[in-house]
């Protein structure tokens, strides 16, 4: 975080210390799941220290969709880092990326909501979504949370702002929510009986009506060939 300003293609000394640091984290951690951010949108970087190191995933941005950051254009790099990583045999390493990212513009995707950049993240294979806010230490939305949450079946990853109070609340909110769905859930369970119940005597009343039509049917021959006899 201190290396400033970031450039877009770090040279390889930055690749040689973070390997350092991040090894030594992994023995000092043996047990613990880890992982690696390389910036600026260094991701190849990232997964070569990530292999060399024992880490478990990497944090990509720039994965799906271009974005205009700090350090200028940043276009996405989905394809080639997803065969990169299979070339060096790193395909235990998960890559979780950002979508909209912090500390940049979307204009050039305004057009395209956050719901919509996590599907095409999902469908360019990556193994999780990172939702920030709009700067560190600032929250997600909680809007754009739920509507990622809809919209993908991958992991969604809160990448800024999380403390424990906003933690509580999430937690509480996410409670409250899946309250809201068994009792909407019940409701539509409630109204698929009163539906059935209500087929079930049309039926019944449909079989009396076609009933009562026979033995009508019924007496009026019968009252036909009374007539004939007579």
């Amino acid at each position: 975080m201190h290396d400033l300003p970031y450039t877009v293609c770090p040279g390889p000394e930055v690749t040689a210390a973070m390997t350092v640091i991040s090894a030594a984290v992994r023995k000092t951690c043996p047990d613990l799941t880890l992982g690696v951010q390389i910036l600026c949108a260094a991701n190849q970087q990232a997964i070569a220290v990530a292999l060399a190191a024992g880490l478990d995933f990497i944090r990509a941005e720039g994965f799906v969709f271009s974005h205009v950051a700090d350090e200028g254009i940043i276009n996405a790099c989905a394809g080639g880092l997803l065969r990169y990583r299979k070339q060096v045999g790193a395909e235990n390493i998960q890559v979780f990326a950002d979508i909209k990212k912090k500390h940049s513009a979307h204009a050039l995707t305004a057009d395209v909501s956050v719901a919509e950049t996590a599907a095409a993240a999902e469908l360019f294979l990556a193994d999780g979504v990172v939702l920030t806010g709009t700067a560190t230490g600032l929250p997600a939305d909680p809007r754009e949370l739920k509507e990622v949450q809809h919209a993908v079946k991958i992991p969604v990853l809160i990448g800024s702002g999380v403390t424990l109070e906003n933690g509580r609340e999430g937690k509480r909110r996410e409670e409250k929510g899946r309250e809201e769905k068994r009792r909407e859930e019940k409701r539509r369970e409630e109204k698929r009986r009163e539906e059935k119940r209500r087929e079930e005597k049309r039926r019944e009343e449909k079989r009396r009506e076609e009933k009562r039509r026979e033995e009508k049917r019924r007496e009026s021959r019968f009252q036909k060939n009374c007539e004939k006899d007579i």
